[in-house]
């Protein structure tokens, strides 16, 4: 087999750039020009998943009852990026220049069909996985009929710490290596290590990005979902702008007609 040169090998790992704290408010404000830019698509986006968030939400409430609702609306963390990946590539052709269309980023989409495939399956693993743990938490709560504080407490308290390993590893795994399998001709491995790597070593600046997270989806819930039809078009966008401040991809081959 003929030596390769030392350029053309690609790192295992994309190289990571040192971010400030304050970078994810860079990252959404670059969002929301995104979003200003291409209003009617990110709304077209943003309906698509509130209907299907309403959806979901009604189908485990008459399933399950409460108890099915607050699993699934926990587990929402590991679909939400999955519902993002359509998106990225309005920002990519906006850092193009061009004026992206519904059919342009449904083409962008299919592109790294496989991958994308792979990935769902990895974050439906944990997602089922998540479902079962907290569907065991549920033993924590009073059924005495009687609830007491305390009790209370200790079940929130539970299934908080539970849900934030889950979401703390889909998050880590999550963050940029959709952005980057969307982008760049890259395995599935090799993008989630990458985007690992970014998390560990901007442990406070993707703190402040997740805290955000959590405040806006907190926010979608609040307003009966309706506010997800601004707020995941937003957050998708600004994962991308995030993505590409993070990392360091010039070492692999980018997917025709993307950025």
């Amino acid at each position: 087999m003929p030596d390769q040169k030392a350029e053309d090998l690609k790192p295992f790992v994309a190289p990571c750039r040192d971010l400030r704290p304050a970078s994810p408010l860079d990252w959404l404000k670059a969002g929301w020009r995104d979003y200003k830019s291409a209003p009617g698509l990110s709304l077209a986006w943003g309906g698509f998943c509130w209907l299907l968030s309403v959806s979901i939400t009604w189908v485990a409430w008459k399933a399950g009852g409460w108890v099915l609702l607050i699993s699934l609306l926990s587990g929402f963390v590991f679909v939400a990026p999955l519902l993002a990946f359509g998106m990225y590539s309005v920002s990519r052709q906006l850092c193009l220049g061009n004026k992206p269309t519904l059919a342009q980023t449904l083409r962008a989409a299919k592109r790294p069909f496989t991958n994308s495939l792979v990935f769902a399956l990895v974050l439906l693993i944990i997602f089922l996985l998540w479902a079962r743990a907290a569907s065991m938490v549920h033993i924590f709560f009073p059924s005495d009929g009687s609830v007491r504080l305390e009790n209370l407490l200790i079940y929130l308290g539970v299934g908080s710490a539970v849900g934030a390993i889950f979401a703390g590893i889909c998050f880590a795994a999550s963050v940029f290596s959709l952005p980057f399998i969307a982008n760049r001709e890259v395995d599935v491995i090799t993008a989630v290590v990458s985007s690992i790597n970014a998390v560990l070593r901007n442990r406070w600046t993707m703190l402040v990005w997740a805290i955000l997270v959590v405040l806006f989806t907190c926010v979608g819930f609040i307003t009966a979902m309706v506010g997800f039809i601004f707020i995941i078009p937003w957050l998708g966008y600004a994962t991308w702008h995030g993505y590409r401040a993070a990392l360091e991809v010039d070492g692999w081959d980018t997917l025709p007609d993307n950025l």
